[in-house]
């Protein structure tokens, strides 16, 4: 198939497509032409290539596990395990800092308020 047909079928876009096949992901066979012809298999690569991307998985991460992956099932791919749990304590790790970052933003709103309210109180008691 070619590409645009693979794209319309995934619902990914023809670059994506071709940035898949940048990094390895995908290898289409080249025609004489120069057109890329995509097997059936492909159709099933880039729906799992996208469910890796939607996990947070970079598209190395995606190439260490992807061979494995579209011939067993992940269960049975050994090397799928230290990739989610690396990418489970990145996100951890992401969720505290963003937490810190909100609960500072907290502390000023609430400084900024405070300070309006003592401001108010002072200037009507001046009156």
């Amino acid at each position: 198939m070619k590409i645009g047909e693979l794209a319309e079928r995934t619902g990914v876009s023809i670059r994506s497509i071709r940035y898949y096949e940048q990094q390895g992901l995908l290898t289409p066979v080249r025609q004489e032409n120069g057109y890329r012809e995509y097997s059936p298999f492909a159709e099933e690569q880039v729906r799992t290539i996208r469910l890796y991307l939607n996990l947070g998985l970079s598209t190395e991460e995606i190439a260490g596990i992807l061979h494995c992956v579209l011939k067993n099932k992940e269960a049975f791919c050994e090397e799928v395990l230290p990739i989610y749990r690396h990418k489970l304590k990145q996100i951890d790790e992401q969720i505290q800092l963003l937490n810190g970052i909100r609960q500072n933003l907290i502390d000023r709103i609430d400084s900024i308020l405070l300070e309006r309210t003592q401001t108010c109180q002072c200037q009507e008691e001046a009156k």
